[in-house]
């Protein structure tokens, strides 16, 4: 079977705030009914915990950190989802049923195995 990782793009907020309970409801049940297809997944801190790293130059150059997000956007990368499924209109029907479709966007890209 081949292997997607579906990246969840949603409002940027705390998902560990206590506000945040309902819509993680949503992602435990889509855990529960799905959860078999999935390899790994996590939850990203929000944005403004970021740390943007560029090196200037070529390789060995100088490194430069900047704090925050690389872009301002209305929606980020909230996090992710490596899921397993025999063909992509498979994880497709899979990636819509993650809470962040519904009112966000979810990325879905075949992995390149390394070996």
């Amino acid at each position: 079977m081949a292997q997607y990782l579906a990246l969840t793009y949603t409002d940027d907020v705390d998902w560990f705030a206590p506000e945040q309970a309902a819509g993680l409801a949503e992602y435990r049940e889509f855990a529960q009914r799905d959860g078999g297809a999935v390899l790994s997944s996590a939850v990203l801190h929000p944005t403004s915990t970021a740390t943007v790293v560029r090196v200037i130059g070529a390789r060995g150059g100088e490194v430069v950190t900047a704090d925050g997000p690389y872009a301002e956007t209305k929606e980020a990368l909230t996090g992710y989802y490596l899921i397993e499924a025999p063909d992509l209109d498979a994880a497709v029907a899979i990636a819509a049923r993650i809470p962040a479709a519904w009112a966000g966007a979810v990325e879905v890209r075949p992995v390149l195995a390394w070996k």
